[in-house]
Parts: C-alpha cells; structure tokens; sequence
C-alpha cells in the first residue's frame, strides 16, 4: 500500500501540468455537481400519483359509488404505467387515487388522465376536478389571516379574492387550502302573506333572480359609417340591484323583490371552525408546494 501511494506521489511531481489539469477538472466537476443537487430536509421519494376529486351534494355514498367513483374508476383502469387504484366514497363525495411506477413524468400521467376523464359519462351536474401535483410532504407553509375590525366573513372574502391570487402566483406552489371563515352569501327572505297577497310562488321568485343576474349580447347598429354594439347589462353589483329585480307586474306595474322579500347579507351554512389560542373564529391558509420543488 506503500508502495502504491510512493508511485502517486512520483508520478504527480514528475507530471506536474497533467496533476493540475485533472485535479482543476474534478474541482470544476464537483462545484457544478453541489450547486445542481437537489437538498431536501425531508425529501419525496413516493412515487408519481394523480387524485381526483369529486363532489356530488345531497347524493349518499352508494348513488356516488355507482354513478361516480365506479365508472371514473373502469376509465382508469386503461391508463399506462400505474400500479394501483384506489377510491374512497363518502356521503356527497368521491375520491380517486392512481398510483404509478417509479420515475413515470408527472406531466405523462396527467395527461394520461385528463383524456380519459373527457370519456367518462357522468350525471349532468358533476365536473370530477384533478388535483394540483403535490406529495405527502408538500405542506410548507401555515398561516392566520386575523384583524381587530373585521369578522370572519370579510377576512375570509379578502382571503379568497386578495391574499390567494397573490400567492397562487408564487413558483412553486401548487395548492392553497384554506380553513375557518364563513362564505359571504347575499339571501332573499320572502314573506309569505306578501307572496300569498300577490299570489306569487317562491319558484317566480327564485327563476326572477336566478336569471336576473346576467348580460345580454345584442346586434350591431350602423349608423354614419359607424358601428354600436347593442348589449344589455344586468350583472348584478349591490343589494339594491337584487332588490329592484322584476318578479312579475300586476296590471301594468311591475313587482319587484323588495314587494316581496327581504334581501340581506348572510353567510353559507358552516361545516366547521377554526380557532387559534383564545380566537376560536380565524381564518386558516396553508400553502402546498408543487411536486420535485425545493423549499
């Protein structure tokens, strides 16, 4: 062994310029190579997968299975390179997992599942969504959104439209779940004894403003070697505009929602809260990263 090493070093000082050239080169070689290594604290070794959601309100977890989770399932099994499927079924819900081999491209198996879910016939209205490329340790970031004047219903409305654009913008993230908050809703409360006085059925009331909240593309009037387009606006943009919604009109004048109902702004039916230290009502946002980024 000795002897071995004695022959290196002879070598190297008999052969001093071709010493330097491969000993730059391994240098040169090893500084590329760290700052191209992908370093992790806890790295994603799990395989490429694609879940797919999808939300069916009202329907028990049978009629989902059947009409649901059964045929998207029967569509995947025709997809190249996976190694299983899995589906879990609850009430209003179905959720499809497609687990591939190892070193299959996110993108090919994304693709893969995208064309085959335009295949699946589904009821009318049900839209299966596929969810953003993340793994198990993609959670990187948690956040509160909290103010001493605002309630949960206009922290989380600035969450949804303000904070999340901006972070969705971000490279590198692939999701934003948020949690707490009530959804701002605006509600028409009808008054019975008015409907009954105008012999009106919550049904008009409800196709009035149902199909009051929309614009309406006309022709083109040309005039003097000009052209105007004709639309009509109707998007809805305050409670005074629901409010002056025509339901129906009785000889000759009109009948509008504030005749029969009560507009407000209300919040959607909560399913859950979510509370921090002494708040127990906050608005909760955790940022998930994109599959193969670093952090």
């Amino acid at each position: 062994m000795n002897k071995f090493i004695r022959n290196i070093i002879a070598f190297s000082l008999k052969n001093k310029a071709f010493t330097f050239f491969w000993v730059g080169l391994l240098a040169v070689a090893g500084f590329i190579s760290f700052k191209n290594m992908p370093i992790d604290a806890f790295p994603d070794v799990t395989n490429t997968q694609i879940i797919i959601i999808t939300q069916w309100n009202g329907k028990s977890a049978e009629e989902v299975e059947r009409f649901v989770t059964s045929p998207i399932e029967i569509s995947m099994n025709s997809v190249q390179k996976k190694t299983s499927v899995r589906s879990i079924t609850m009430f209003g819900l179905s959720v499809i997992k497609i687990i591939f081999d190892d070193g299959v491209d996110d993108t090919f198996a994304r693709l893969q599942v995208n064309n085959l879910l335009k295949n699946v016939s589904l009821p009318d209205d049900v839209e299966p969504d596929v969810q953003p490329p993340y793994g198990p340790t993609g959670e990187i970031f948690r956040y509160i959104v909290k103010s001493d004047s605002r309630d949960s219903r206009e922290l989380l409305t600035y969450q949804n439209w303000v904070i999340d654009k901006q972070l969705r913008s971000v490279p590198g993230v692939a999701d934003l779940n948020v949690f707490g908050g009530q959804t701002k809703t605006y509600e028409v409360g009808v008054d019975p004894i008015k409907l009954a006085k105008y012999n009106i059925t919550p049904l008009q009331v409800y196709n009035a403003v149902n199909g009051g909240n929309l614009n309406v593309g006309g022709d083109i009037i040309e005039k003097n070697g000009q052209a105007f387009v004709v639309r009509g606006v109707g998007l809805l943009k305050s409670i005074q505009d629901l409010e002056n919604i025509i339901v129906d009109d009785a000889k000759g004048n009109p009948i509008l929602v504030k005749n029969l109902a009560t507009v407000y702004e209300s919040a959607m039916p909560r399913v859950g809260q979510t509370g921090l230290a002494k708040n127990d009502d906050v608005v909760e946002g955790i940022i998930v990263m994109r599959k193969g980024e670093n952090p």
